[in-house]
């Protein structure tokens, strides 16, 4: 009797020994499964959040070509008032897609977390492993071959034993190199994932700015109507007068300027090699260059373009070409109004340590102030359509830095850049990304 009791209870005993393990691995497998549901979850979400972006994207992309195409028609009141309609719609699908971008990158983030945490686990298994293994190892190691033969009773078993070394040998240098991978995954998805936290901080930013923009476009609309109670004719003497003191403005600075550069050492200038600088906006498109092109003998009395021209609609994020110190943050503007805007309109100017500075005008924010030290990349305002512009664009200078005066040129507001200026093709990154009409 007590023999069947005592054998029930090894029985007992054996079946919670060995169903521990397979109640932690029904466990593990549920917490695996429920792991990569979540991840699935997540993965169509951001799917979904991708088309829906793709479509807004599309629809506001369309907006951008129909103000292109009215930015090369004769100027009336009524395009006028239909461009800020225009561009009021596409920052305001800016917006929605800044919202939209703000939730993908939370739900990339949330993914991204639960891939590196799985990681981590990966890896502490495998340095477990890897400890595990190398105690057995010295243990092993204590005997030489010649004991292992010698205290075996056969011969199969000592070959046997010492083949069990070198498998484990095989064994550890495969696990640490596993391990390896592991880490250098892990490295590269905490990488994305700060990554994604500063798109994080850029979309907050220009949504934002942009609301700011959005406010600013309904403001021009408000004067335009006002100054001109709606009437064509009124509009259309107030631009004559704006051409006319803006071929004034542009005959002081070109008379300016042809004297610095007739006294200009071209090699004073930094090594002209492509890279040097930066782009200025995300997906460059060239739509004027530098020089005596096409648009500039109809637009210029100068007949000369002193800088590249890219397509950005208004709202579009300007960056630092190079690191540098911002020298100038001013505006040319009278007023909001058409014609009241000068020149350069909102600008600001870049002082770099290879004796270049760098113009971004035309812009419908700042984000930075004078004074301010910036690299490369960094974000300095946004595209827009102020100063003497038919449409919105960013025109990029690049100056020869001891050169650049700032001149008091009425009936221009502020201070106006005079220097002497440089092909920004030259430091510029190659591109074929050019307009058939921009030379």
């Amino acid at each position: 009797m007590t023999l069947i009791r005592n054998s029930l209870s090894i029985i007992i005993l054996a079946s919670f020994i060995f169903a521990g393990p397979v109640f932690a691995q029904e466990a593990a497998e549920e917490g695996s499964d429920s792991a990569a549901s979540e991840a699935e979850n997540l993965r169509q979400e951001i799917d979904s959040k991708n088309a829906e972006l793709q479509k807004i994207l599309e629809e506001r992309e369309q907006i951008v070509r129909q103000l292109e195409e009215t930015g090369e028609q004769k100027g009336t009141l009524q395009k006028e008032l239909r461009n800020i309609d225009a561009t009021i719609n596409q920052l305001n699908l800016s917006i929605k897609a800044n919202r939209l971008m703000l939730e993908k990158l939370e739900l990339e983030i949330k993914s991204l977390g639960g891939e590196i945490t799985n990681t981590e686990k990966l890896i502490e298994n495998k340095k477990k492993t890897i400890a595990k293994l190398f105690v057995e190892l010295q243990q092993k190691d204590k005997e030489n071959l010649l004991i292992i033969f010698l205290k075996n009773q056969s011969l199969a078993e000592s070959v046997s034993e010492a083949q069990s070394i070198t498998e484990l040998n095989i064994n550890l240098s495969e696990t640490a190199e596993e391990m390896r991978d592991f880490q250098q995954d892990l490295i590269h998805k905490l990488s994305e994932e700060q990554s994604k936290k500063r798109q994080q901080e850029i979309e907050r930013a220009n949504l934002i700015n942009r609301q700011d923009i959005v406010s600013d476009q309904k403001s021009v609309k408000t004067t335009v109507l006002t100054q001109t109670k709606n009437q064509e004719k009124v509009y259309e003497e107030q631009i004559a007068e704006l051409d006319e003191r803006q071929a004034e403005i542009s005959a002081v600075i070109e008379e300016i300027e042809d004297k610095l550069r007739a006294a200009f050492d071209p090699s004073l200038l930094p090594l002209k090699r492509p890279g040097v600088l930066g782009f200025p906006v995300e997906n460059p498109y060239i739509t004027q260059l530098y020089g005596k092109t096409a648009a500039a003998q109809k637009l210029y009395k100068s007949k000369t373009h002193t800088g590249v021209d890219f397509r950005a609609s208004v709202g579009t994020p300007v960056f630092s070409v190079h690191d540098g110190r911002v020298v100038a943050v001013d505006n040319n503007d009278q007023g909001t109004s058409r014609w009241s805007r000068y020149q350069y309109g909102l600008h600001i100017i870049i002082e770099h340590e290879n004796n270049l500075s760098s113009l971004y005008a035309h812009l419908s924010k700042t984000t930075v102030k004078k004074g301010d030290v910036v690299k490369q990349g960094d974000l300095i305002g946004y595209s827009g359509n102020t100063g003497y512009s038919t449409a919105p664009h960013l025109h990029f200078g690049v100056y020869w830095a001891p050169s650049i005066q700032y001149k008091k040129i009425a009936p221009a507001a502020g201070l106006v850049p005079v220097g002497v200026t440089i092909d920004p093709m030259d430091y510029l990154p190659k591109t074929s990304a050019v307009s058939a009409n921009a030379r």
